[in-house]
């Protein structure tokens, strides 16, 4: 056998090619065989749906500690307030002509520093009133929370508008914190119905007057924008929900998904924050029953 036979036969047992003279010409493989990407595609999608989940619930909770925090500031500034003035800021106070009221949030504000804002507030005008334009276009980071898709401003429109489109009233800026009112609407009647909470229309209320102790008293808590917007600034008093915007309600349970739009809610999962009379901050839970919730939020020792 000559020698080119040999090395042609080497070079097919060796499964490699040859050319023409019988050297052996070495050939490389690229790319990936199909099953080969889809074992790496089911690799990646398994670790993927793994992951995922721990990375989302890490910043839920890394949302929730903010969310907690800025109502830990809220309360620090209410105790401010409370030891100047020997009580809290009213729910909402109404400017002379009784068109527009002004929220608990804005005498908040020189101890939240944001006096700068708190100066761009004449809550002897009304809130159409050009001197309080800026205030209306200020969405405060103070009073928003992290977890709830909100936009820096939303539409308060007129309560029972006659036409088929609702007629817009005034811009305001949004807020995820409102006043505990107490168990009843407080957008019933204008002037509204006497709340058993801490925060209710034209009456301050002192930290001596909470029954149950400032421990077992809620007395600010969450409310997302999906919901009914809120404000920290103030209402018309011609606007829907008006009052709603500025407290809220414990009528049913926390964070209930069914609800009326003046309760609070949240998008933490499992509950919503409240922010206690005596500074500190937890999450209740959406299967407290009512009775207690109710109790929790009132003023008075039932």
């Amino acid at each position: 056998m000559s020698q080119g036979s040999m090395s042609a036969r080497n070079c097919v047992h060796r499964q490699s090619s040859c050319n023409s003279g019988g050297n052996l010409v070495l050939r490389n493989r690229s790319g990936f065989t199909v099953l080969e990407l889809l074992v790496t595609f089911g690799v990646i999608t398994t670790l993927a749906s793994l992951i995922l989940p721990a990375v989302n619930s890490a910043r839920e909770a890394a949302r929730q500690l903010q969310c907690k925090n800025q109502l830990k500031q809220i309360g620090l500034a209410l105790h401010s307030y409370h030891d100047s003035y020997r009580c809290l800021p009213a729910g909402w106070q109404w400017e002379h002509t009784n068109h527009s009221a002004y929220g608990w949030s804005v005498p908040l504000l020189p101890y939240l520093e944001q006096r700068a804002i708190y100066e761009q507030v004449d809550r002897n005008q009304v809130l159409s009133h050009i001197s309080n334009t800026t205030a209306r276009e200020t969405a405060i980071v103070n009073f928003l929370c992290p977890s709830d898709i909100v936009d820096p401003t939303f539409m308060l429109y007129e309560e029972h508008a006659l036409s088929v489109s609702q007629i817009p009233i005034i811009q305001l800026p949004t807020a995820s914190y409102v006043g505990v009112f107490g168990t009843l609407e407080a957008d019933d009647s204008i002037p509204a119905p006497a709340g058993e909470g801490t925060f209710c229309e034209s009456v301050p209320v002192s930290f001596p007057q909470l029954q149950r102790g400032l421990t077992q008293t809620i007395i600010v808590g969450e409310r997302t924008m999906s919901m009914v917007p809120s404000t920290w600034l103030g209402v018309d008093s011609y606007g829907e929900d008006a009052a709603c915007r500025l407290v809220g309600s414990a009528i049913t349970k926390p964070n209930c998904k069914v609800c009326d739009e003046c309760e609070f809610s949240s998008r933490h999962p499992g509950g919503e924050n409240f922010l206690w009379a005596d500074g500190h901050v937890s999450l209740l839970s959406e299967s407290l029953d009512t009775s207690t919730y109710q109790q929790l939020s009132r003023r008075m020792a039932l």
